[in-house]
């Protein structure tokens, strides 16, 4: 039996935080593999990249999602108890739920939704003379996403729901303000949310048939119940929180027309050049670092002893960027994906595997809409410009984004 190479230091926490998304492939470039060990909060982890890592992460047979991701996490990002942390049975019949919401219609209503926000704010943006991206599409996700899910929200509510559902998605990772600023946002959200479910549950509020709003908080379980009023809160912020997230995405697209000028009309010649454009930008952008599992029981993989309870980090960036994977990975190449057969363990910005049983991201069709709409937006809609600020991507920030947000100006339509 082959020994897993092992990280000297005693712990990694703070290595981890200083090399951010590096942090894996560092690594596993200095012992020669795809794999090795180290501790992180203390706790022994294994940590691996690759294609075939991914497809080994995303056996449910050999790996188990509850209790892999650590309390602070689940204290910001996740919540408790939400559908990220279930396994099996529990999983699924959770998962199936969120997979009902995502009909190609309903897909394509969002996006919808989200383009005529983004209409509505270019007087504001005429007038204004300068834009921050990020703050301006994280507010309009917010507002559409909520319309969408059939979550009312009232015009002096936007700011803060939109502060506090920021403050989730930036604490992913963080420590001190960012952390305690990311625990407040999850604490006011879930209360918001448990509110709108009660309110649906005694008949005070009637979301449209089909909305999360409303599925969440009718769903029950295989047994017959509901899901319980805090649980049904964090699965409300499961739809709402992650499409806020995309706000990222709509960023780095940006960045990339600005830093790849000649895609701006390629994009808008071709759809499906369009769609190579998107795809590349989700693969070489950074948006969450890596996923979390535990072994589920004792087995061996390639030679390497994998033992029960273990703790097992994908690094998700790090596959999105293995040469052996992607050629030239550090080159942004849209082109790549012309022909690209689709395969669910190579592009895992999102997760990997099967979206309906496993664990990869369900709203991933979501952010590729999301995605093609804002490129539409920025290369058919509005002309703009980019003056000098700082573009850096600081890659142990995590997650990580333009240090400027993006900031553009003398905005104008086209037409």
């Amino acid at each position: 039996m082959a020994t897993i190479p092992t990280d000297r230091a005693p712990d990694s926490t703070l290595a981890f935080l200083r090399a951010g998304y590096r942090f894996v492939g560092q690594r596993c470039d200095r012992y020669g593999t795809d794999i090795f060990q180290t501790r992180l909060l203390l706790e022994p982890t294994i940590c691996l990249r690759g294609r075939a890592a991914t497809e080994l992460f995303y056996d449910a047979d050999r790996f188990m999602r509850e209790g892999a991701m650590p309390a602070r996490g689940q204290r910001t990002l996740t919540g408790r108890g939400g559908v990220q942390g279930l396994d099996g049975d529990a999983h699924h019949d959770r998962k199936a739920m969120f997979m009902s919401l995502m009909s190609p219609a309903a897909v394509r209503r969002l996006g919808q939704l989200f383009a005529d926000e983004w209409q509505a704010r270019l007087p504001a943006w005429e007038l204004s003379g300068t834009v921050t991206l990020h703050t301006e599409v994280a507010s309009m996700l917010t507002r559409a996403v909520c319309a969408w899910a059939g979550v009312p929200l009232s015009g002096g509510e936007l700011d803060r729901r939109t502060a506090d559902l920021q403050a989730m998605i930036d604490s992913a990772a963080a420590i001190g303000p960012r952390h305690w600023r990311g625990r407040l946002g999850r604490y006011r959200s879930e209360h918001w949310g448990a509110d709108l479910v009660e309110q649906v549950r005694h008949g005070k509020l009637s979301p449209p048939e089909g909305t999360a709003l409303r599925v969440i908080a009718e769903h029950r379980d295989g047994e017959g119940r509901r899901l319980p009023r805090r649980i049904a809160a964090v699965e409300l912020l499961n739809v709402l929180r992650p499409t806020v997230a995309v706000a990222r995405f709509v960023v780095f697209a940006a960045l990339a027309l600005h830093d790849h000028p000649a895609w701006r009309q390629r994009v808008r010649d071709d759809d499906a050049e369009a769609g190579q454009f998107v795809q590349e930008v989700r693969r070489y952008y950074p948006f969450f670092p890596v996923a979390a599992a535990r072994v589920r029981r004792d087995f061996d993989w390639q030679g390497y002893h994998f033992p029960q309870g273990r703790r097992v980090l994908l690094d998700l960036y790090g596959t999105d960027h293995h040469p052996e994977v992607w050629p030239e990975p550090e080159r942004f190449r849209p082109e790549r994906f012309a022909g690209w057969p689709g395969d669910p363990f190579t592009l895992v910005p999102q997760g990997g595997g099967d979206h309906v049983a496993g664990h990869r991201c369900a709203g991933e069709w979501i952010t590729i809409e999301l995605m093609k709409r804002a490129v539409t937006l920025l290369t058919e809609v509005i002309r703009y410009d980019v003056p000098p600020q700082d573009l850096a991507v600081d890659l142990s920030r995590m997650p990580a984004l333009p240090a400027s947000g993006f900031v553009v100006t003398a905005v104008r339509r086209t037409g």
